[in-house]
């Protein structure tokens, strides 16, 4: 304990407040008095001091740290922050579930998001991704629609596995991630312990406006740790904070997470013609095809000193580009655009890049102006643009729009052009077949069985079977056999309606 003496207690405008316990009344006995500013204060703050959780991404946990630069990649991006080998960027993590809520277990079987803010020279670089490569779907017209199959049914309130298998059945894109995620990768040991994506496909552009297309990946240099399901379910009754008090503890520790930057580029021409559709984001990219090229190491040493300022508080947002990265025509990644600043807005309000956790850490100047909380105001600036009294001026000629990709044709409402290998079953076969040892797919069919056992009506159980036997006959078969179904016929398992 402190022997230091304590500061006075204040009210929020600094003025020295009269008591700590007790409030103002009539006498010891008598009621209590509207003009005890103090305790309204207390009161109405108290009400207020929740804002509304994540609609996904609610749990998380959080860290500061620093990425530097260990290669030279400026043959492919003019990145300020990535010129120069040995440059460190301040910049925060935040990991989280996507599914589960505020109060859930750090150890449900769930994706879990990798969300990383660069506080770089030239503004805030946010990447948000997973801890997967995939995505279950790859429109964002239909990512609503997969949420709300994961949360809470409007009748019973509760979370419903049928409700999940009839959006996956008739979903086939959801194959590849769902295989990720019935694995033991679904419910990793610690976030020290697990991968981190982009997911997405991002474009660099460099010094010359040469343009190349390019995911992320980082690699933990703690390696791969993954809890069993009963292992899952012994530590979501032992500690369901699991998670973050790994991480937060072994920061305290001095044994920092680090994870090396490991980045996939492909040629701009190779897009059009590649055998598959390189911006689905059900898809990845086989290393054989395009090889990981070291670019750095992000390390995380430092823990919030508030919880709720700077990870309840973060906002990230895809649409955060700096200059020398910019968008594919991943539709997903298209929609995230929109709807992640809009979120925040809803959320935290309109001046949530005023926030310390994320205002950037270099100069900025905006036309934006009031709304609620605003704490940072341009003066006597003018509050518009063309202006003839000194307001900042777009640098068109060094940071105009970059140019992007070709599109033309009708406007329509369907899926990408097909290319040769676009289907929704050969890379979680592929997964399944040549990536997880005997034991990973032991595992896997026993997740899936376990997980479809729970209240999942019969004949969706069949359509369960049928999903699977469509990502590989084998697999098929063993889940069939553990839900005590009839098994499918590849022939027959297309049918999943």
């Amino acid at each position: 304990m402190s022997e230091k003496i304590p500061p006075p207690t204040t009210t929020d405008a600094g003025i020295p407040a009269p008591s700590d316990e007790h409030s103002l009344s009539v006498g010891p006995n008598g009621p209590l008095l509207l003009q005890d500013h103090y305790v309204i204060q207390k009161m109405a703050q108290f009400n207020r001091e929740r804002v509304p959780e994540r609609v996904v991404h609610a749990k998380g946990s959080g860290a500061h740290g620093f990425f530097e630069v260990t290669e030279d990649v400026t043959q492919f991006t003019r990145a300020d922050f990535l010129s120069q080998v040995g440059r460190r960027t301040p910049m925060f993590a935040r990991f989280s579930t996507v599914a589960g809520e505020l109060g859930s277990a750090d150890t449900l079987r769930d994706p879990r998001g990798f969300a990383l803010k660069f506080y770089t020279q030239e503004g805030n670089y946010d990447l948000v991704g997973n801890n997967t490569p995939i995505f279950f779907v790859r429109d964002p017209s239909k990512f609503q629609d997969f949420i709300h199959s994961q949360k809470r049914m409007p009748d019973t309130d509760r979370k419903s596995h049928n409700a999940q298998w009839d959006f996956w059945t008739l979903s086939p894109e959801s194959a590849h991630q769902v295989t990720f995620l019935m694995t033991d990768r679904g419910t990793p040991k610690t976030l020290r312990h697990m991968h981190g994506f982009g997911s997405h496909t991002y474009m660099w552009i460099n010094a010359g406006g040469e343009k190349f297309w390019v995911k992320f990946h980082f690699v933990t240099e703690q390696g791969v740790e993954n809890f069993t399901d009963a292992e899952a379910h012994a530590m979501t009754a032992e500690d369901p904070d699991c998670h973050r008090r790994d991480l937060f503890e072994a920061i305290r520790g001095g044994e920092p997470p680090a994870w090396t930057l490991k980045v996939q580029i492909m040629p701009f021409d190779d897009a059009a013609g590649y055998r598959f559709n390189p911006f689905d984001l059900t898809k990845v990219w086989p290393h054989g095809d395009y090889p990981l090229i070291t670019v750095g190491r992000m390390v995380l040493d430092r823990n919030p000193a508030n919880y709720f300022a700077e990870v309840e508080q973060a906002a990230f947002e895809p649409a955060n580009m700096v200059p020398g990265v910019g968008p594919s025509p991943d539709k997903m990644l298209l929609g995230r655009l929109f709807s992640y600043p809009d979120t925040h807005r809803h959320r935290i309000g309109a001046n949530y890049n005023q926030l310390p956790i994320n205002a950037p850490q270099c100069p900025f100047h905006s036309y934006n102006k009031d709304g609620p909380m605003r704490s940072i105001h341009a003066g006597d600036q003018p509050p518009y643009a063309p202006n003839s009294y000194g307001g900042p001026v777009a640098d068109t000629e060094r940071y105009g729009e970059i140019t992007g990709w070709e599109a033309g044709g009708e406007i329509v409402r369907t899926a990408y052009d097909l290319h040769a290998e676009d289907d929704d079953f050969g890379q979680p076969g592929t997964l399944y077949r040549e990536v997880l040892s005997q034991t990973d797919r032991d595992n896997l069919a026993a997740n899936i069985v376990g997980h479809a056992s729970q209240e999942v009506e019969p004949g969706m159980q069949d359509r369960v079977v049928a999903y699977w036997t469509q990502v590989d006959p084998e697999l098929g078969a063993a889940v069939a056999s553990g839900l005590g179904r009839d098994a499918a016929t590849p022939a027959g398992a297309g049918v999943v309606l």
